[in-house]
This record gives structure tokens, C-alpha cells and sequence, in this order.
């Protein structure tokens, strides 16, 4: 765990790049914290590793408060008060504190069963301190009847627990929920720090290079294109269907099922490392038994990392083809440029509903 510069404590915020502003104002919440924030940014912007830092906080100050007052009401060995901060800080970065609860989905959405267990968390006593932070990761994908429930936790919860909410982006479902907590915004990080961030990985420059330029500012994009030899094929084949496409549904088919195998192709990397995980459990297994292995939750998070993956790819994609046909337009007026941006931008948007895919790049391709 690195440490800050001149300081005996635990840095948070190690590994959160490209986010000085975020970082500054949950650094500044923790002294004086409400009872729910929302993050506001996809993962590989560096939300996620941003709220187990800013949960360390929370839960450091609460220790540090704590040992100080075991300090001033008993005799005999003190608690050292920053060893406290610095052992909160770890455990909640490393999702390791005990009053630290992480939910997310099993499925596409959370769901009223999902939203019950947030609920009955949010509402249990801290087990170390008078604190404890609940963070609920992808809000934004929500059934329409857990709302209500997770409304009512965010918006009284007990004082002792604060919320953290992330979530990608805050659709009309999630309004409510989104305006009883604090907006925290998460920018795309920027082409050159990624870039530098693959190299200073030791990944060579040409390729730091096109990961950086392909993974619209979501670092953990970057580091997995990084690896992913066949990256540079998919962007052509992209940029190609629009000369491709010759009217005819046979054509459309056709593209549709190469793109999506161009899909299924960029899955290699994530699923060689999902399968040594997969296989470091089995090991565990053998050795100490099935039971408490974690084996349901790593193979939810691995169906999410793939659902997630996917998504990814087709926003990779559609800004490709975005860029073809706004070069036309830098060309010269272009109707029906113009209308395949709308269609190619509308298709986007949609993304965040998990349509299925065959179907939807086959009415994309239509409307091209």
C-alpha cells in the first residue's frame, strides 16, 4: 500500500488517477460527512476505487475518534490513534472492514431481494466504531419496485451509516434517489494519462498507445485492451461497414455476425484471467472445502465483467462509426450522414437498458 508523501498514513486515494477535483472533495467530506454520496462515473474512471478510499476515511476518522476516547477512559496501554486510522484505511481499501458493506447486482439490475439486504445493512449496528458505509455499486441499473425501498434507507438512514451510491450516469428512474445525495463527477480520464499509465506499467508505447485511444477514458479498459493483440482488427472492421453495407438484409446479417465474433474475440483476455481465478478457487476448494469459497460471487462478478466488456465494446464500435460518418460531414453537407449519426448516437443511449445485441446492431445497420 503506498503511503503519502511526507505522512504516516495510509494514502486512500492510491490508484485513483486523473480525478484531483473528486479525490479533493471526498477528501474534504470525510471531516464532516451527510448520510449519502453519489459517485458519478463508470468504474474504470476510478469511481469504485475512489469509494473504498473515501469509505477508509470515514471509517479512520471514526477509529481515530475512537481510540482517543479508549485513551481518555481507561488506564494502562494506550491505543496509538494513528495505527487506528492506518488499519482502517487498509482494511476498507482492500474491501476487508467489517463496517464496510459493498453491494452490487447479481443480474443485469438490482433487484427488490438485493435492495432488502441493503436495507437490513444500512440499518445494523457498526461493529468497531460508531460508523459504517455502505456502497452500492451501479445504482443507475435498478428494478423499477427496489426504488422505493432503496429511497427510503438513503434518504433516513440511521446516523451512524453513510451510503455511497455509483452509478454511470443518473437516468429519470433514479432521480429521486439521486437528489437526496451528494453528486461526486467522475470524468473520462484523459488520453495521456492513461498512456502514461500503461507505459509506466510496462506496456510498449505503440500499443499504451491504442489502448489509451480505444478505451474512451476508463482505465481498466486501457489495461485489458493493453493485452489484447486483435484490437487494431476490430477497429478496421468497424470502420469498414459503412462502405460495406449495400442495402440488403442479407448484408446487414452478414456484418452483424462479424462484428459480434469480433466480439467474442476481444472476450480472450478477460477469460484467461477469469479462468486462473476460477482455477486458484478450485484450489482453495480442495484444500479447505466448498463452503464460504465465494464460488457464486466470483462467477456473478465474472458474468458482469463479460456483460460489462461487451457494453464496452459496442460503445468502442459506435464511436468508430460515428467518426466515419462524421467525416463525411467535415466533407461536405450530407443528409444522410447526418441521420446515421442520429441513429448511431440514439443506439448509444440505449445501451444502458442491455438490449440485446444481435437484434439492435441489426436495426442499427438498417437505418444506415
Amino acid at each position: 500500500m503506498n503511503l503519502v508523501a511526507g505522512s504516516d498514513t495510509t494514502d486512500p486515494f492510491a490508484g485513483v488517477i486523473g480525478q484531483p477535483e473528486a479525490v479533493a472533495r471526498l477528501t474534504k467530506a470525510a471531516d464532516n460527512p451527510v448520510h449519502a454520496y453519489m459517485l458519478l462515473g463508470r468504474r474504470g474512471t476510478g469511481s469504485f476505487r475512489a469509494a473504498l478510499g473515501f469509505a477508509g476515511l470515514l471509517l479512520a476518522n471514526a477509529a481515530e475518534v475512537n481510540a482517543v476516547a479508549v485513551n481518555a477512559a481507561k488506564a494502562g496501554d494506550d491505543v496509538d490513534p494513528v495505527a487506528a486510522r492506518e488499519r482502517a484505511i487498509r482494511l476498507a481499501v482492500e474491501a476487508k472492514h467489517p463496517d464496510l458493506t459493498i453491494f452490487e447486482a447479481e443480474g443485469a439490475a438490482l433487484r427488490v431481494s438485493e435492495a432488502d439486504a441493503i436495507i437490513k445493512a444500512g440499518l445494523r449496528t457498526p461493529v468497531e466504531t460508531d460508523r459504517k458505509v455502505i456502497v452500492v455499486i451501479g445504482v443507475d441499473a435498478i428494478e423499477e419496485a427496489a426504488i422505493g425501498k432503496l429511497l427510503k434507507v438513503v434518504e433516513e438512514p440511521p446516523p451512524s451509516t453513510v451510503f455511497v451510491l455509483l452509478a454511470d450516469e443518473v437516468p429519470p428512474e433514479i432521480v429521486t434517489i439521486a437528489s437526496r445525495c451528494v453528486p461526486v463527477e467522475f470524468g473520462p480520464v484523459s488520453q495521456a494519462e492513461l498512456e502514461a499509465t500503461l507505459f509506466a506499467s510496462g506496456v510498449e508505447p505503440k500499443r499504451a498507445k491504442m489502448a489509451a485511444a480505444a478505451a474512451a477514458g476508463d482505465l481498466d479498459r486501457a489495461r485489458l485492451l493493453a493485452t489484447d493483440d486483435a484490437l487494431a482488427d476490430r477497429a478496421e472492421l468497424w470502420r469498414s461497414v459503412p462502405d460495406a453495407l449495400d442495402g440488403t438484409g442479407f448484408k446487414v446479417c452478414t456484418l452483424v455476425d462479424q462484428l459480434r465474433e469480433g466480439m467474442d474475440s476481444a472476450q480472450g483476455p478477460l477469460e484467461v484471467r477469469q479462468a486462473t481465478e476460477l482455477s486458484e478457487l478450485e484450489a482453495r476448494v480442495e484444500q479447505l472445502g466448498e463452503r464460504g469459497s465465494g464460488r457464486s460471487e466470483l462467477v456473478a462478478r465474472h458474468k458482469r465483467e463479460v456483460r460489462r466488456l461487451r457494453t464496452d465494446e459496442l460503445r468502442f464500435g459506435l464511436a468508430l462509426l460515428g467518426g466515419v460518418y462524421r467525416d463525411r460531414l467535415v466533407a461536405g453537407p450530407d443528409e444522410s450522414a447526418e441521420a446515421s449519426l442520429v441513429a448511431i448516437q440514439e443506439t448509444a443511449e440505449n445501451l444502458i437498458r442491455n438490449p440485446n445485441e444481435a437484434l439492435m446492431l441489426q436495426a442499427l445497420l438498417l437505418r444506415l
